[in-house]
């Protein structure tokens, strides 16, 4: 008896998934869908991303490859499928085939994910003393762990990352090959019997007490400090309750003021220090864990020691990511250690972050008194991210661990490129086609061991992505060692040279996927860029698209006298902008009083005879000048300290204040900048100091005069050009007073506005604007060796 249906019609399909599907239990998940439906074939890595071949009833690989999208795993980001129909091949099962590695010389664009938290069956497993991994410092799985540190080629399997020294044990041999287990095909799968190793050492290499972890925990308790090894290098780490403890870590370090971050074991345990907004507990909480700015509640000042974050309005708290971290903070007997951590890059000030356990021992040996290492190398230095919210959205201050290597979306196909970044938080990319892939965080070219970590950086993104530069980018100031490097490595590649302040803008540009097609008034505002007409330019009005920008406002030029000596103490550059506004140096501003007769007298001689004078349109310096005039911060023993802690002194006035008023004057041209005059601000405010007005109502009036220029020259703007959407860029951004208030006023004037959300608006960002600006062709090159 029929039933009158059409048989069912095998089928046979292979399937390529590109995207981020390595390293985060794609194939696993293959498998078990394929299992599910009753499919045969088998599923493996390449070097373009997942290959899968399966075969069976046409319906159920219909459904396979409809699921393959909508069931992929959480921390898989599929960004494309092709298919393609093959001959039926017989096959009888399924299987996870051996990882087909890419031919020599050809072009791979698969994935690599993240480092990601230890995820909460991790932690329960770590919690449990009937778990097999109980207390397991390296537990781990194919939902959390280290990725991008530990991976050294592709396709991403064990043998090519580090733990390819450590072979598995039979447990974790039989949960690798477990279909059924959550740690089938988990490239770092381990446990205490196939390792890594935690040990804690002296300077010597030599063994410390017999329980490592509790040992540790009792020496922070005693207030030592630790070198750490983590994921992406070492980190220094001590008791945050004890004031002696912080001060020699700040002392060792030679921090000067810089804030540190803290780390607490729970959000409970953050709450008394800082409020938490439902953004900011996502960021906390996130698989990616990043450092968070959090404003600090007025008693956490007495709480803390001042020490953490001096004259700081905020702190920087993060929560635990690696099962180190918990374990160091209350997984074992909670009486033998702190609670809250003072976690800091393992480093002296300007080097970079260590990674090897012998160097560790040498350049952390004046800053360590003990070192919690391990055996498991570091394959990618990376820092740990830092992020704030602003108006409910993340602002990124440094974009690192947790997010590179994820690739930024192109609004525009670009070729194949190097943008090397600036020399200050330098950052660079990588970028082809649609895609660009940003380093994590490198640090300032400054010091040698940075240009080393930065080489080897180049070379490792290269080789994750299969990118091969075929033109270069960098700043246009000559004396970046960024831009020499480019030069030095071109090989007849063109290099192409970008204007520091262009680069920002078209960064802001990318990140809302705006093609160029249309201009943007671009208002970039940080501390040193260098200028078209030889000046340190940096409070920028640019009308722009990626293949130029019209220069249509600048604040009005002040000399930058003695160049570093000035940004390192603020009051030399009050003096210099008081000195421009022909406004008299008395003895009654804190800016006056700061600096020696002799000083003064020296800098007098030099404004007057324009000596080793560069002219400078900074808005840093500016922010920098005017900490000092109100008596502030008159000595910058860190970047933008004078400017943080003018944003925490108008943090202490809330509510509206009236603003003080830029002057706005016509150029000496008809086709001329706008010129923005501080001199009324500096008078206006010089009269409520002798009123006798605290210094906190002249901060909060200081950052509305900012926001009322801002909004201002973009009025002025549409009248002239038409609407276009304003990009608020440049490190000065960061200030979220400044950075809330300037979006709130430009909207409610109609302005559409774009901010930076997924690279910092600081020179972090600055590779990303280079990639677009460098791919016009209008953008000039140059190649060495002709």
């Amino acid at each position: 008896m029929t039933t009158g249906r059409p048989p069912e019609v095998a089928q046979r399909r292979r399937i390529i998934v590109r995207g981020t599907v390595q390293g985060v239990g794609f194939r696993p998940f293959v498998y078990t869908l394929a299992t599910e439906l009753g499919l045969a074939g088998h599923v493996t890595n390449t070097g373009a991303g997942v290959l899968v071949e399966v075969e069976g009833r046409s319906a159920e690989v219909a459904a396979f490859c409809r699921r393959i999208d909508t069931d992929a795993p959480a921390l898989a980001s599929v960004e494309s499928i092709t298919h393609e129909d093959l001959a039926i091949g017989g096959d009888t099962g399924f299987t996870i085939v051996a990882s087909v590695p890419p031919e020599p010389g050809a072009a791979h664009r698969t994935r690599i994910p993240p480092d990601v938290a230890t995820c909460d069956r991790c932690l329960a497993e770590l919690e449990d003393p009937a778990d097999r991994r109980h207390l397991h410092p390296f537990i781990t799985c194919t939902d959390c762990g280290p990725r991008f540190t530990i991976v050294t080629a592709l396709p991403y399997d064990r043998a090519h990352t580090t733990m390819a020294d450590f072979p598995m044990c039979p447990d974790c041999a039989r949960e690798y090959g477990d279909p059924g287990d959550r740690r089938f095909h988990a490239q770092p799968i381990a446990c205490h019997a196939c390792g890594p190793r935690l040990s804690l050492v002296d300077a010597d290499g030599a063994p410390i007490g017999f329980g490592t972890l509790d040992e540790a925990r009792r020496m922070l308790a005693e207030g030592a400090i630790l070198a750490v090894k983590g994921i992406g290098g070492y980190h220094l780490a001590c008791d945050a309750a004890d004031q002696d403890a912080v001060s020699r870590l700040r002392e060792r370090k030679g921090r000067g003021d810089k804030p540190f971050a803290l780390l607490a074991r729970t959000l409970a345990e953050i709450e008394p220090y800082a409020a938490i907004t439902d953004a900011e507990r996502e960021l906390l909480t996130g698989a990616a864990r990043p450092i968070v700015l959090l404003r600090r509640r007025s008693a956490a000042r007495a709480a803390l020691p001042e020490a953490i974050a001096p004259r700081c309005p905020d702190l920087g708290f993060m929560l635990p990511y690696t099962p180190v971290h918990h374990l160091l903070l209350g997984l074992l007997d909670d009486r033998l250690g702190p609670r809250l951590l003072v976690l800091t890059s393992g480093n002296a000030a300007g080097e970079p972050i260590v990674t090897d356990d012998a160097e560790a021992l040498t350049r952390l040996a004046p800053l360590a008194d003990g070192w919690l290492t391990h055996d498991r190398p570091i394959r990618v230095p990376l820092d740990d991210s830092v992020v704030r919210v602003v108006d409910g959205e993340p602002l990124f201050v440094r974009r690192s661990r947790g997010w590179a290597p994820l690739p930024i979306r192109l609004p525009v196909a670009v070729p194949a490129t190097l943008a090397v970044g600036g020399d200050l938080k330098n950052t660079f990319a990588l970028a082809e086609g649609r895609e660009a892939w940003l380093s994590g965080h490198v640090g300032d070219m400054d010091d040698l061991g940075t240009q080393r970590a930065f080489e080897h950086a180049v070379g490792h993104l290269g080789a994750i992505t299969g990118v091969r530069p075929d033109v270069l980018v960098a700043d246009r100031h000559p004396g970046y060692r960024s831009t020499g490097w480019a030069r030095r490595t071109a090989a007849r590649r063109p290099v192409r040279l970008v204007q520091h302040h262009h680069a920002h803008i078209a960064a802001a540009m990318a990140e809302h996927g705006a093609d160029g097609a249309a201009p943007v008034l671009g208002v970039a505002f940080d501390g040193t860029g260098y200028g078209d007409d030889g000046a340190v330019w940096g409070g920028e009005f640019l009308l722009a698209d990626y293949a130029g920008f019209q220069r249509v406002a600048h604040l009005r030029y002040a000399p930058l006298a003695g160049g570093d000596a000035a940004v390192a103490r603020p009051y030399r550059m009050a003096l210099a902008h008081l000195h421009a506004a022909g406004i008299e140096w008395a003895d009654d501003l804190p800016c006056v009083r700061a600096g020696s007769d002799e000083e003064r007298r020296v800098l007098a001689r030099q404004l007057e005879r324009d000596l080793n004078c560069v002219p400078t349109s900074s808005m840093g310096r500016l922010f920098d000048a005017f900490a000092s005039l109100i008596g502030v911060c008159h000595v910058a023993g860190y970047e933008a300290q004078a400017a943080i802690e003018l944003e925490g002194a108008a943090v202490r006035r809330p509510g509206p204040v009236p603003g003080y008023t830029f002057a706005l004057l016509p150029g000496d041209g008809a086709g001329d900048p706008l010129i923005a005059d501080p001199g009324p601000v500096f008078a206006a405010a010089i009269a409520d100091l002798r009123a006798g007005c605290d210094p906190e109502l002249l901060a909060a009036r200081f950052h509305h005069a900012v926001v009322d220029l801002v909004v201002a020259v973009a009025e002025h703007t549409r009248e002239r050009y038409g609407p276009t959407p304003v990009a608020l860029t440049g490190g000065v951004f960061a200030n979220a007073i400044l950075s809330s208030s300037c979006g709130r006023a430009l909207r409610a004037r109609d302005f559409t506005v774009l901010r930076h959300r997924l690279v910092p608006p600081n020179d972090g960002g600055l590779a990303l604007g280079q990639v677009l600006v460098g791919a016009s062709r209008r953008v000039p090159s140059e190649t060495d060796g002709r």
